[in-house]
């Protein structure tokens, strides 16, 4: 068996704009649920939820009964070791939050890759993992490197300092902006949508476009999103799966209670 082409790498390549969404319920109900949307990307985070390695393979196997809808899984940190560990789970492409400089990028890209003769390898262990299908696609340790996608999340002013730096460093294949940790490291904790804040934005997917790497970003705000894909951003999560039932669920309730005195009392005896 070869080693699966990955589809978000391939269409980032060919300039095909990703919509997705974000995961943070930890729970394969939803995750089915929402790889039945629709979404070219569905984010798996393992870095602000409940979610870990047991509960992140059991949605990437829900996720890859729907090949329509690619598995990102943000990581904790860019640790060498969990890095090895989400990507023998099977994932193939990782996005690593808090990057803020040229070594730090470096440093997840050998993570993510096996050693290699050609020198373009890392430090990545081996293992026939369930990456490898339980050892069923023969040459993944040798295919492999071509196919793990490697996003990295900048969200400081630091990062933004070392934009171009942490762009051309050979392996990053996407950099995602953190905007709510963004917001808070340019003195305006809470508010993504500050003009500071949006111009930061619009000049960092500038500077990652020219750079040759995809932009990422992630708003549940229509509007913005669809503003950033007019700038050129590659891969947008338009919303999270938690804030959808918290504010549709919440609405509904809403409805009912405030028209519930308005509803004409049961009388003794009558059926529902």
């Amino acid at each position: 068996m070869k080693t699966p082409i990955n589809p978000f790498k391939l269409a980032m390549q060919e300039h095909k704009a990703q919509i997705g969404l974000w995961l943070g319920l930890a729970s394969n109900i939803s995750t089915e649920i929402c790889a039945l949307a629709g979404f070219d990307w569905l984010l798996v985070d393992a870095e602000h939820t409940p979610t870990d390695l047991r509960t992140t393979q059991v949605q990437l196997q829900t996720i890859a009964a729907y090949p329509q809808t690619h598995a990102v899984v943000r990581v904790p940190y860019g640790d060498t070791v969990l890095i090895k560990q989400f990507l023998d789970l099977g994932a193939q492409t990782l996005l690593v939050p808090m990057v803020d400089t040229q070594a730090q990028a470096a440093d997840c890209v050998r993570a993510m890759r096996y050693p290699q003769n050609d020198g373009q390898g890392g430090v990545r262990g081996m293992a026939g993992a369930r990456a490898s299908r339980w050892g069923h696609l023969n040459n993944y340790p040798q295919e492999a490197n071509a196919q793990v996608c490697l996003l990295v999340q900048v969200e400081t002013r630091e990062a933004l300092n070392n934009l171009e730096a942490i762009a051309n460093t050979p392996g990053v294949d996407g950099v995602f902006i953190g905007p709510a940790d963004l917001s808070a490291s340019l003195g305006h904790a809470g508010q993504p949508g500050h003009p500071d804040v949006q111009a930061a934005i619009e000049d960092a997917i500038a500077r990652i476009l020219k750079a040759g790497k995809a932009p990422g970003i992630l708003t549940a705000d229509e509007a913005l999103a669809k503003h950033y894909l007019s700038l050129g951003a590659l891969f947008v999560a338009v919303g999270l799966e938690v804030q959808i039932l918290m504010r549709q669920s919440t609405a509904l309730a809403q409805r009912f209670k405030a028209t519930a005195v308005d509803l004409p009392a049961m009388q003794k005896g009558q059926v529902y």
